[in-house]
């Protein structure tokens, strides 16, 4: 009892403050990366809290930076901490703080684009999906310019049932902009709604539990911040492979201020365009008129299913790339100029 009762109360010695490291490595937050720095440990504590309970939970961090959300979340008790970590300007005051939390704290320098984090802590932590989450949380101030990236991937991740998510239902909690966290999480008919409100929302429970003003940050963007917190859902709201899902939703809102019809024409060869679009709709019960904005998961799911029928009867449909086919016709109509002999130009 005394062991768990000293490691449940773990707290880090007196170190310098992050803005005496960032003096101190000579750091410098990389406008073209997106960095932001978040300096007030009142501020970080709340992010961690708002995480969930990590006492001895095993938290993955992504792009600590400084450190800042670092110490938050080893004063938080958890078991231990991984942070991955792709500037190597940081990893001298990181590896700073792991010498502070013998055992606590892992620093890898890499990417996490690419890191198999399925592979970083021990396989008893597995859960069935259907059971609670695992005792494994993701939590990150993100770079501005890799967050979108990053969550389409591991959406990707969540369902495939891979990567952070090999675990069980790992929930995360992650930084935005603002106006990306309101995407993440509007509802039906929101000016906010967009392929990242479809895509996070049939795979996660989504809530935007904290907007953290940019003057918080060093340097301060120019937009505030949104906190979202995800928790992977028991079962899809769409039940179809992820790519066809993207590709039904992403037709859908590359006009989102027109008829949804006119998205969905874009699945089909342009011989078969109107007829197709006409049975995709009757069949998934869906009014051609409304505007992206207006279609809820359930839409969706509808749409997908009946697309995927269609995928099914015609192998070659799933291919189909309606900007390849405006390439090629394109090409073809150059092609044909140059070899009329009667656009030859006159001197």
């Amino acid at each position: 009892m005394a062991a768990t009762r000293t490691l449940n109360t773990f707290r880090l010695p007196p170190l310098p403050t992050i803005r005496e490291i960032i003096k101190l490595f000579k750091l410098k937050a990389v406008k073209q990366l997106s960095q932001n720095f978040l300096l007030d440990l009142r501020l970080t504590d709340k992010i961690v809290r708002k995480a969930g309970n990590l006492t001895d939970a095993y938290v993955y961090e992504v792009g600590p930076g400084p450190g800042g959300i670092t110490r938050s979340i080893l004063n938080a008790s958890v078991a231990e901490l991984l942070v991955v970590e792709k500037d190597s300007r940081f990893i001298p005051g990181l590896q700073m703080l792991s010498d502070a939390a013998p055992g606590k704290l892992r620093v890898v320098h890499g990417d996490v684009l690419t890191f198999k984090v399925e592979r970083a802590f021990p396989q008893s932590l597995k859960r069935c999906w259907e059971d609670d989450p695992p005792n494994v949380y993701i939590i990150g101030n993100l770079p501005f310019n890799v967050s979108t990236p990053l969550i389409i991937k591991w959406l990707e991740n969540v369902s495939h049932r891979n990567g952070p998510f090999a675990y069980g239902r790992t929930q995360m909690t992650l930084t935005f902009q603002k106006e990306v966290a309101e995407r993440l999480t509007a509802t039906t008919g929101s000016k906010q709604r967009s392929r990242l409100s479809i895509m996070a929302q049939y795979l996660c429970d989504v809530q935007h539990i904290l907007t953290i003003p940019g003057r918080a940050f060093i340097p301060k963007p120019e937009v505030d911040v949104g906190l979202v917190h995800f928790t992977p859902l028991t079962r899809p709201r769409i039940e179809q492979p992820f790519k066809l899902v993207e590709k039904v939703v992403q037709n859908v809102f590359q006009f989102r201020r027109k008829y949804c019809h006119r998205g969905l024409r874009m699945l089909f060869p342009e011989a078969q365009r109107l007829e197709s679009t006409g049975k995709l709709l009757q069949l998934a019960d869906v009014d051609p008129t409304l505007r992206p904005i207006q279609l809820s998961v359930s839409h969706f799911k509808s749409l997908c299913d009946v697309y995927r029928k269609m995928c099914d009867d015609d192998p070659h449909l799933f291919a189909y790339n309606f900007r390849e086919e405006l390439k090629q016709k394109s090409e073809n109509q150059v092609t044909r100029r140059g070899a009329d002999p009667g656009c030859c130009c006159k001197g």
